[in-house]
């Protein structure tokens, strides 16, 4: 396999980026005033996608990875890491879009860990908050071929699932005054291997797929065009399950 190429950051950080240097050719601002932003001197996050995938299609090779999750991922690709969320998982109501650009070789496995945000191993989050709650996770991705230009993957129900965290298994602890006394986990180590290719996951089950109404998905999603055929999915319950791994394999 060709050694992957080092992915793209968020859309979010390439925008900013955009920005200053658009705003360091003009003239100084002083602390009082507030830069007004003009249709010329401000590139959407789409139009940075598109220039992202024109510049890997014109290299004739590689591939380009869309992935939006609810709250966390990291993507691997043939047994290594080829770009994760740039938000820390530690980071409460993290919603945003990555644009990865990679290099391998077919057969792709592609592998996927996925998180929701939670506090301790209660699930719960906003501990102690009026708003103390279970979270709900959620995650799109799709893989195109750039010398092809054709999508070759998409999240549905053909993906491999692995639920490695559950909890609150009691749901009646998420009011509770201590979660982290009364909730109830379960939770397992990664599977050894579990990225690789040649790993069995012949016991794993088919990812569940849920609609925008049970995902609500926000910001950044919208700035993905998504095949019509890519899905929203997760382990079988979007509360409960908090940490998830998904494959899939694409012969080429």
């Amino acid at each position: 396999m060709n050694n992957p190429i080092t992915p793209w950051k968020s859309l979010p950080i390439v925008l900013v980026l955009l920005l200053a240097a658009c705003s360091s050719t003009g003239s100084e601002t002083s602390d009082t005033e507030t830069p007004t932003a003009t249709a010329e001197s401000t590139t959407s996050a789409t139009e940075v996608s598109e220039n992202l995938t024109d510049e890997a299609a014109s290299s004739g090779s590689g591939f380009v990875a869309e992935v939006w999750a609810d709250n966390w991922f990291a993507l691997y690709v043939n047994g290594e890491l080829v770009g994760e969320d740039s938000v820390p998982i530690t980071t409460e109501r993290s919603f945003n879009a990555e644009t990865i650009m990679f290099e391998a070789d077919y057969p792709l496995t592609i592998a996927i860990e996925a998180k929701d945000f939670k506090e301790t191993d209660s699930g719960i989050e906003y501990i102690g908050e009026p708003k103390q709650q279970m979270g709900d996770g959620g995650l799109i991705a799709q893989i195109t071929d750039m010398q092809t230009g054709q999508v070759i993957a998409v999240t549905s129900s053909d993906w491999s699932t692995l639920v490695v965290h559950q909890a609150p298994l009691n749901i009646d602890c998420v009011s509770g005054a201590d979660p982290d006394a009364t909730c109830n986990f379960y939770a397992i180590d990664n599977p050894a291997d579990w990225i690789d290719r040649d790993f069995d996951d012949g016991s794993w089950v088919p990812a569940t797929e849920w609609s925008t109404a049970d995902v609500s998905p926000k910001d950044g999603y919208d700035e993905i065009d998504w095949d019509s055929t890519a899905e929203l999915v997760w382990g079988s319950d979007l509360e409960v399950d908090n940490t998830i791994l998904l494959r899939l394999t694409v012969e080429g």
